[in-house]
């Protein structure tokens, strides 16, 4: 298996810029979950026409947020997909500008996901060993530091780069799955009600909420023995 890519930071204000769109946020998701489209494609899955599509999908190639696929596609046909490298976006050290960006990014089709994981427990029990130890739901409030809260994110993006790669280096009867995870620091009544001076990190413990669940982070190709964490039956 080919070693994972590391994350590719983000934080220019162009690229992030880019990566906010909605129509473009969509176009990912499309290309994440089904795989290379064209313009056309994606069009008609979307609701929108091929011209618009076209100019969308220039703009996140422009930034490599994807490509081409070499050798496919016949005369004026262009298929396009997601760049194999994973996107990472900092929360800290950020211009004003692209904080701004960054506000308008949404989590990537969390409802949608959603409504996967609805699709998945209807449709479990006629899965065989799919359906049975491969899916987890899992809530924890930790109260943690701000540096051991930013420790944990980054474990976070660690394990799952180590789970990531492509589909052309998935073994026979490799899958999709979904993992995605939420976590956010919780206002404190009345501390969190005006802007505090900065505070060196550690300097107070505060309340992290974590939720991992079958939702929107991204997918990876897996095999059902190839699990991790409290995986349920």
């Amino acid at each position: 298996m080919s070693e994972p890519l590391q994350p590719r930071e983000v934080r220019d204000v162009e690229e992030l810029r880019t990566l906010a769109h909605p129509m473009r946020q969509r176009i990912l998701r499309r290309l994440h979950q089904a795989g290379p489209a064209t313009s056309t494609t994606l069009a008609r899955d979307l609701g929108e026409n091929s011209g618009i599509m076209s100019y969308h999908l220039r703009l996140l190639a422009g930034h490599d947020f994807v490509r081409e696929v070499a050798g496919r596609g016949q005369g004026r046909e262009r298929w396009w997909q997601v760049s194999p490298q994973p996107v990472w976006i900092p929360r800290e050290g950020l211009s004003i500008e692209a904080q701004a960006e960054v506000s308008a990014l949404q989590p990537a089709g969390l409802a949608e996901d959603l409504q996967g994981f609805g699709r998945f427990k209807a449709a479990r029990g006629a899965m065989g060993q799919w359906g049975r130890g491969t899916w987890a739901v899992q809530r924890a409030r930790l109260t943690l530091t701000r540096e051991e809260a930013g420790r944990l994110i980054a474990d976070q993006q660690e394990l799952i780069g180590r789970y990531r790669r492509d589909a052309a280096d998935a073994p026979a009867g490799a899958r999709t799955v979904v993992f995605g995870y939420l976590a956010y620091p919780e206002p404190s009544p009345g501390a969190d009600a005006a802007p505090e001076a900065p505070r060196s990190p550690g300097e107070r413990a505060s309340r992290l909420s974590y939720t991992a669940a079958g939702s929107h982070a991204c997918r990876i190709r897996a095999t059902p023995a190839r699990r991790w964490g409290s995986a349920r039956g």
